[in-house]
């Protein structure tokens, strides 16, 4: 489960027994921060917190204050410094060259976060400062942009945040090699669905953490799964005929990634065949982030890697050789 999952689980647990709980949500980041605007941390009155908000820095003061907005059932928003150099410098000192903000609510408001986290398109408002601090809005709909962002109504700040449906992921074979590649993207908190012909392998047991199973005929995969912008979808079913009809399936599909399992040649053998040769500059053949991986389980870590670096627009390069910050 990802760890947005974990923190609605808790929190729904903690709605059906009444206990109490925050939730903390960094709103503004400075400089170079561990994460940033949206990350939350689940803080309830007895237990560990859930989430991760500072690489485990600033964890225990944030649960200090959490502790506190429960007794009061007033949000607070609190500043961190974290780019002091030296004790006798006010800030903490860490090493992180950053500073942010986080929100901290009492139940009512992580109610309300979590009801809106639940939806798959819309916007939530959060009002962090002024007389209406901790209040909320849900506005369902695409919302325009999609990270979020700090804006002002009438004179006090607010978080905007786009609520956007998961990432999906469809894996076109169901080998021995697929089942890594289904649990780290669920682990990620991706929808995975799973399609094969041979539908005996297509089962909770082989897939527990695949929410969908298709058995269509390669050729009709795609308008039986209806991928969106939203979509990766990976081929390796490592039988030519099966991922040449899985390929012309897809071809026409906008898609947030499409890769192939395979050598280069095999690939551009298969879109001949199809007669689509210059598609091979929109798939990714063979998919994956060149580390040198072996065995389905490194070979799952590179695919799920370049796919998150596609859909953040990223190079998959050496974080060293990034300049500036490394959350652009």
């Amino acid at each position: 489960m990802s760890e947005l999952g974990r923190i609605l689980a808790a929190i729904e647990q903690h709605r059906g027994t009444g206990r109490p709980m925050a939730l903390a949500t960094i709103v503004a980041t400075t400089g170079s921060t561990y994460r940033h605007a949206g990350a939350r941390l689940f803080i309830p009155a007895e237990g560990e917190p859930i989430g991760n908000i500072s690489g485990g820095c600033l964890e225990d003061d944030v649960a200090r204050i959490g502790g506190e907005v429960m007794r009061s059932q007033k949000p607070r928003l609190a500043s961190f410094d974290l780019s002091a150099e030296e004790d006798a410098v006010w800030g903490y000192g860490l090493g992180c060259n950053g500073s942010f903000e986080v929100f901290v609510e009492p139940a009512d408001g992580a109610l309300a976060v979590a009801d809106a986290l639940r939806n798959d398109h819309g916007l939530l408002t959060t009002v962090i400062s002024g007389p209406d601090a901790g209040t909320h809005r849900f506005q369902a709909g695409a919302p325009g942009f999609d990270t979020p962002r700090m804006t002002e109504e009438n004179g006090s700040r607010v978080l905007q945040e786009p609520i956007l449906p998961p990432m999906r992921l469809i894996v076109c074979g169901a080998g021995h090699d697929a089942i890594p590649l289904v649990r780290q993207a669920a682990e990620l908190g991706w929808r995975v669905a799973v399609a094969d012909v041979r539908r005996t392998l297509l089962n909770a047991e082989r897939f527990p953490d695949a929410i969908d199973f298709c058995d269509a005929d390669p050729d009709g995969a795609a308008a039986a799964l209806q991928p969106d912008a939203r979509t990766a979808v990976v081929l390796m079913s490592h039988n030519y005929l099966r991922d040449i009809a899985y390929l012309g399936s897809f071809l026409g599909c906008q898609l947030a990634y499409l890769g192939v399992l395979g050598p280069r040649g095999r690939t551009e053998q298969m879109l001949g065949e199809l007669g689509q040769p210059e598609a091979l500059e929109r798939l990714h053949a063979p998919a994956g982030l060149d580390i040198g991986a072996e065995g389905p389980e490194e070979v799952a870590r590179a695919i799920v890697a370049e796919i998150l670096a596609v859909i953040r627009r990223r190079g998959g390069g050496s974080l060293r050789d990034r300049h500036g910050s490394i959350h652009g």
